[in-house]
């Protein structure tokens, strides 16, 4: 087991990359908080998540909002001593050309997608020196290397957090804190449910695999950035994408 007895934090976790990412830390060892907006979401995975005794708990967060994520942080440091392991995977989409776009669409994707990245490493980040070490790993996109048409607000949140893990690598890696990026492409999680089937299809044509990735895909990326094995990189943005961009 990869993250035998880590302490890991996982936000936006009850769907999608989010609950993959924490089944997969919880099946690699891990004691893992589930942290997502709603309440009942966060039970509903908890209740998923929980099968043979793993370590699990539920936290409703938004990610938003400081005081909420200083309460969670402290509740898990009661209960378990530490903060190994922080995922920064919460995100929302919020698209519209730049013409169309609203002040509200830029604000909210900015708040939960950057904003909310900075808030979450902020709350961690001290424990994680005082400790000796930890992993900080933010979600990124395709979208935030390479941009993508009518997505303005989000590939700004997506190339802000990589510019956060070079920059915290630079900053906190001396004192044994690694900070990574993970960039997925198109991956089979309910944010695509809305797209149109012929849309879609021109989407994967796209991708050298000729199919989208699986939310397990990536969670193994990030059990692995996690893990001791993954000890020397710091500062990397690890796409996760079939080649859709070679």
């Amino acid at each position: 087991m990869r993250l035998k007895n880590k302490v890991a934090i996982i936000t936006g976790a009850a769907q999608g990359i989010g609950l993959a990412t924490a089944r997969k830390f919880l099946d690699e060892g891990a004691i893992v908080a589930v942290a997502d907006v709603k309440d009942e979401t966060v039970r509903e995975a908890v209740g998923q998540l929980k099968r043979n005794g793993e370590v699990v708990e539920g936290f409703a967060v938004d990610v938003t909002r400081r005081e909420q994520i200083g309460t969670m942080v402290e509740q898990v440091k009661e209960r378990y001593g530490r903060v190994d392991v922080l995922v920064n995977n919460a995100g929302i989409t919020l698209d519209a050309r730049l013409q169309k776009m609203t002040d509200e669409q830029f604000d909210r994707v900015i708040d939960v997608n950057l904003k909310g990245v900075y808030n979450c490493a902020k709350a961690v980040v001290d424990t994680m020196i005082e400790q000796g070490g930890g992993v900080i790993l933010n979600a990124s996109s395709v979208v935030g290397i390479y941009g993508n048409y009518g997505q303005t607000n989000y590939a700004a949140s997506k190339f802000g957090v990589i510019g956060f893990v070079k920059t915290w690598a630079r900053e906190v890696g001396p004192k044994g804190v690694r900070c990574n990026a993970v960039a997925p492409g198109f991956i089979s999680t309910p944010i695509l449910h809305t797209i149109p089937d012929d849309v879609m299809r021109k989407i994967t044509d796209r991708v050298p695999l000729k199919r989208l990735g699986r939310p397990e895909e990536v969670a193994n990326v990030y059990a692995f950035l996690a893990s001791d094995e993954a000890s020397y990189i710091n500062g990397a943005v690890i796409e996760v994408a079939g080649g859709m961009i070679v």
